[in-house]
């Protein structure tokens, strides 16, 4: 198979792109043809992705308004354009609220789940006029919905969902495209505190109706459809994919399961 020209090549941007679900859309993105600037706080997380054709990293923290115009100067310096921004990198991590240095954490959780994604938008959102691209934020199925003892995670998260919608709007009329994903409960490093327990884990996967986690690869398939000419028509709109989990009020168990 030919590889595209640089002229027609596309171009992607992944923050939170040295594991998980950012790392997984790295890879997918470059096996297909599309040329990547990836992006991460991990300098030793991204070393592996530099043995990838035509994937570029930059390193630094998405709070950082500078390092989000690194990367989309990056894309422009070394590919000529820039058609998606997948404004991925995420972080967690809750304590109780009246525990201290709640409020702290907190704002941590904000400047990386919230102020990065409007930051990255920012930065990107010349580059994507040029190209009549897209934006894919990473929100959450945790945006939806409550969780217990996640309520700073939540909150950023269920932003990110009426961000969308908003940006959506406001650039509709320039031809910029912005959707967001929703993942369920998804095999990354996040989620390590489960998947290692197999009682917590199978615990969990009976309350998710097809009955296990997602694969950080599912993720990145549907990111790559919200980005792609498929979806040419879809904006302003937050894609669940997470097994039927937000469809399943949890009240009662899931058919073959007994109470």
């Amino acid at each position: 198979m030919s590889t595209p020209s640089a002229d027609t090549r596309r171009v992607a941007l992944v923050t939170g792109a040295a594991s998980g679900i950012g790392k997984a859309t790295v890879e997918l993105f470059a096996s297909r043809g599309h040329a990547v600037v990836a992006v991460d706080v991990s300098e030793h997380g991204l070393e592996s992705l530099n043995r990838l054709d035509e994937v570029v990293t930059v390193v630094g923290s998405v709070t950082e308004e500078q390092v989000n115009k690194a990367a989309v100067n990056a894309a422009l310096e070394h590919f000529g354009r820039l058609d998606t921004a997948v404004l991925n990198a995420g972080t967690g991590g809750t304590p109780p609220l009246e525990s201290p240095g709640a409020v702290e954490n907190a704002d941590r959780i904000i400047g990386v789940n919230l102020r990065g994604p409007i930051l990255g938008l920012r930065a990107a959102i010349p580059a994507l006029r040029a190209s009549q691209g897209s934006a894919v934020f990473t929100a959450s199925v945790a945006g939806l919905r409550g969780d217990p003892g996640n309520w700073a995670y939540n909150a950023t998260k269920g932003a990110l969902v009426n961000l969308v919608c908003a940006f959506a709007i406001d650039y509709a009329g320039v031809g910029v495209r912005i959707n967001a994903l929703a993942p369920g409960l998804t095999r990354t490093g996040i989620t390590a505190n489960v998947t290692s327990d197999p009682a917590l884990l199978a615990a969990i996967e009976r309350r998710i109706p097809l009955g296990r986690f997602a694969e950080p690869v599912e993720q990145a398939e549907a990111i790559w459809f919200l980005a792609s000419p498929a979806a040419g028509y879809i904006t302003g709109t937050t894609l669940v994919v997470d097994g039927g989990l937000d469809a399943n009020l949890g009240i009662l168990p899931l058919p073959g399961q007994s109470l």
